[in-house]
């Protein structure tokens, strides 16, 4: 397990660097920069920018270098904490993200915690009632969560909160706590408005995680060794949970790595129409405007994200299912 551990996280780091260096041109590949962005919108406004001011700003920002010195001091800088300066924002950005990466965070945590507490018992209860009433009434709502755009529900459960408990529209706090230090209150206001958007953001995850968790665990409660230790008087539901819940739950930890990521980006309309402070709007106008150090540490966040929760994700499956083995191949 250790010599494991060992070689993906040395695999893990020529991993991430590669990710960096691809986000990295991409960002640069539409002419221009930021700088071209903002006369661009000066203009169009009938203003102009002085070309020495101009210049500076280029020289101040590093603009004026090559994309590979761009690129290694934006690397350099990411390893030391320092992940840019934000032109847009006119703040570092750690400084910029603060909050939004906290507050991303737990409506992250809260939307899995969602989508497994939910699905979980739903698709067991579809795999061992099949065609039953219930099976099919539950099949209904999944097929309409996933075909119910996220941006609609949002707007409809944004009225009645508004109605019903008299929850302010739009946001994650009250007005009255933007800006303000965190406190108990504020914490309770998050609270408040927290259930709409991991209802909203939860509900396509789940009703596909129902539908996948159903289909393996029909497979394999209908393989010959759960007929046989039916066979042989086990308690059904001790022949339920031994081993068939168990393979049929692969597809919630491979999940994993893929998951996390998935919620932080798929959000971003969900964020916008719901004006939700979180990184997802912020991403969509960084990468806009061109503000590359601030979109490229969003994105190397997903990539993290996505690297680290796959790691995870095969270490929990090795310890799920025996047939699967850190080290590929057989064992003699």
């Amino acid at each position: 397990m250790l010599g494991y551990v060992i070689r993906r996280i040395l695999i893990m780091i020529p991993t991430l660097l590669a990710i960096s260096a691809i986000t990295f041109v991409i960002i640069q590949l539409p002419p221009g920069d930021y700088l071209t962005s903002m006369v661009n919108e000066m203009q169009s406004r009938g203003e102009s920018m002085d070309q020495g001011r101009l210049a500076m700003l280029r020289e101040t920002y590093g603009l004026d270098r090559p994309m590979i010195e761009q690129y290694a001091l934006w690397v350099a800088g990411m390893l030391r904490g320092d992940f840019g300066y934000s032109f847009e924002y006119n703040m570092p950005v750690s400084d910029v993200v603060g909050d939004r990466l906290v507050l991303t965070a737990v409506i992250s945590v809260a939307t899995i915690i969602f989508i497994w507490g939910v699905s979980f018992p739903i698709g067991i209860y579809s795999a061992t009632h099949q065609y039953s009433l219930g099976d099919y009434t539950l099949t209904l709502l999944g097929f309409l969560g996933l075909a119910v755009p996220n941006f609609l529900l949002a707007l409809v459960l944004l009225y009645f909160a508004n109605v019903w408990f008299g929850t302010s529209i739009g946001g994650l706090m009250d007005p009255h706590y933007l800006g303000q230090p965190w406190s108990v209150p504020k914490a309770m206001s998050v609270l408040e408005h927290m259930w709409i958007p991991v209802m909203v953001i939860g509900t396509s995850g789940t009703a596909a995680m129902i539908r996948r968790l159903r289909a393996n665990l029909l497979d394999e409660l209908h393989k010959p060794y759960v007929v046989t230790a039916r066979a042989k008087g086990l308690p059904p539901g001790r022949a339920l949970w031994k081993y068939p819940l168990r393979v049929a739950l692969n597809p919630f930890i491979s999940d994993i790595g893929n998951l996390l990521p998935h919620i932080v980006s798929g959000a971003a309309v969900v964020s916008v129409v719901m004006s939700l402070p979180t990184t997802g709007p912020m991403l969509l106008q960084a990468l806009r405007s061109q503000d590359m150090y601030l979109a490229g540490s969003f994105l190397m966040f997903l990539a993290v994200l996505t690297v680290v929760g796959v790691f995870l994700s095969d270490l929990a499956l090795a310890a799920l299912d025996p047939r699967i083995r850190l080290g590929g191949g057989s064992r003699r």
